[in-house]
């Protein structure tokens, strides 16, 4: 049976709370915090090693039979103490810890996504959920996005965080060598991507920078890009969100592959 906690003042309780609402805790505690029956699922479907699985006391009763082995540790709580915690706003009941370190090496040659300052949790997630989809093997983030492993962001993600392996606060030197063509988007010049696509010129792999939501993307990084491409908008609008030109981008990359 699990470990049941009670009191709103255990400090490992305490501990979670901060880890669950905090969007940099992941980073001094070495620990990330997954809530919800779908990213749970996710875990257990990957096999990840879990640190720790928190159940409210209601859900315990009809969780899968599979899901009552995962953590190393497996603790019980109150409803009305996981409600305290979770991020949530219908607590969804059941989530886990994992280990978290931040990744030493990149990889070189590989289909890749470049974060450029991409504050927006959501759009930050959105694009790791496509990115994920469309094969892409790693994710950089430049300093000033969004933090990757966020309560925020991993819930947009949707278990993407999964299949993905994540960099956090690089620099545009640290780009270099990595041995795939940089590609940037941009609302005014180079060609258009639905024309490189049909003439089969569209660079694979590929590292694709996304760009801040107002800013785009660096001066210092338009320097360093290998292509400029333009997506097409019909409609006339001055611009699209970013994570709706990751899907676009990144899909015609998946297609061209």
């Amino acid at each position: 049976m699990p470990e049941l906690i009670t009191s709103k003042d255990n400090a490992w309780l305490k501990g979670l709370r901060r880890l669950a609402q905090d969007n940099n805790a992941y980073r001094q505690m070495g620990e990330v915090w997954l809530e919800g029956e779908h990213l749970v699922d996710a875990v257990a479907r990957k096999g990840r090693s879990v640190r720790t699985l928190v159940c409210a006391e209601s859900f315990w009763p009809q969780m899968p039979s599979d899901w009552t082995r995962l953590g190393q540790r497996q603790v019980l709580l109150p409803d009305v103490l996981f409600t305290a915690i979770s991020g949530l706003e219908s607590p969804a009941r059941i989530g886990l810890t994992l280990t978290w370190s931040p990744k030493a090496e990149r990889q070189c040659g590989v289909s890749t996504v470049v974060l450029d300052r991409v504050q927006d949790a959501g759009n930050v997630g959105s694009i790791l959920r496509t990115a994920a989809a469309m094969g892409v093997s790693q994710v950089l983030a430049m300093q000033g996005t969004a933090a990757l492993w966020s309560p925020k962001v991993l819930r947009a993600g949707m278990g993407a965080h999964l299949s993905l392996a994540l960099h956090e606060g690089l620099h545009p030197a640290d780009l270099t060598d990595l041995g795939v063509p940089l590609l940037v988007t941009s609302s005014h010049q180079g060609p258009f991507l639905h024309e490189l696509l049909r003439q089969g010129a569209l660079p694979t792999p590929a590292a694709w920078v996304l760009g801040h939501e107002g800013q785009g993307v660096a001066s210092e990084l338009l320097a360093r890009a290998d292509l400029q491409v333009r997506i097409s908008q019909p409609g006339g609008e001055e611009s699209l969100n970013v994570a709706a030109a990751a899907a676009i981008c990144l899909h015609a990359s998946a297609t061209a592959a």
